[in-house]
């Protein structure tokens, strides 16, 4: 009888959760605490939050204490303050992604890959990472990035050609990352309501998308628009090696 209540106790144990206080403890004993500081970023300075994975957040909030209360909302653990943010925990691209699913992973390291200056539209992520359908889902997956700015999810627009919407901050802060990167948001713009979706080059026969290896030279070089990759295609185009504009047989 008392084996039996010990093993229900055992089990009612694997479904409680440790207070902060004590999971903050046991994390940073394996070295695996949170801190966090200010980086300054067109968009002004951001919070960032590191640990010995990555970064495992990145957040633009008005003080360092709305920062961890938000953090700790989400990630469950309090991040402690530090007064600068080492260069190494931005430059070497790790990242903490322990908070997302796999699919969400496949998502966000995706859009890592995209270059800076450059666009691509959600269905190019959702295509690339072996789920065509789930377009809708790549969308959402983007939008709990834990790490924007650093992943790039500014970088990912609508299948339409319009920038659509950001989690950090809206419309605006999307357009104000993609000027500082040279991707000329507003000519991405006109291109969407015109219809313009790809460039050819004439010379090549291959077709890109708007921004691959930087929209200036491509709008001064590719004078063939196309509205589609089935209108490419059939004018005898081959998607581009480097963007990846369309499946390749």
């Amino acid at each position: 009888m008392q084996n039996r209540q010990l093993v229900r106790d055992l089990r009612a144990l694997g479904d409680a959760q440790a207070p902060p206080r004590i999971l903050e403890a046991i994390l940073d004993s394996v070295d695996l605490g949170d801190r966090f500081a200010s980086l300054d970023t067109p968009l002004g300075p951001v919070f960032v939050a590191w640990n010995r994975l990555g970064v495992s957040a990145v957040m633009k909030t008005a003080t360092p204490e709305e920062f961890k209360a938000r953090f700790r909302e989400r990630f469950h653990r309090s991040p402690r303050y530090a007064r600068e943010l080492p260069g190494r925990v931005t430059e070497q691209h790790q990242f903490d992604l322990r908070s997302v699913t796999e699919f969400e992973r496949a998502v966000l390291l995706k859009a890592f890959e995209i270059p800076r200056g450059e666009v691509r539209p959600y269905s190019w992520i959702a295509r690339e990472i072996g789920h065509p359908e789930a377009v809708r889902a790549t969308g959402s997956a983007l939008a709990k990035n834990p790490v924007p700015v650093l992943i790039p999810c500014h970088r990912v627009v609508r299948s339409d050609g319009h920038l659509g919407n950001y989690s950090l901050g809206g419309p605006r802060n999307k357009r104000t990352l993609l000027e500082a990167e040279g991707a000329q948001p507003a000519t991405l713009e006109k291109l969407a309501a015109s219809g313009v979706r790809y460039f050819g080059n004439a010379a090549g026969k291959y077709f890109c998308f708007p921004t691959c290896g930087g929209i200036g030279d491509l709008m001064r070089e590719n004078r063939v628009h196309f509205g589609s990759q089935r209108e490419a295609l059939d004018a005898g185009y081959r998607p581009c090696e480097a963007c990846r504009p369309a499946a390749v047989a």
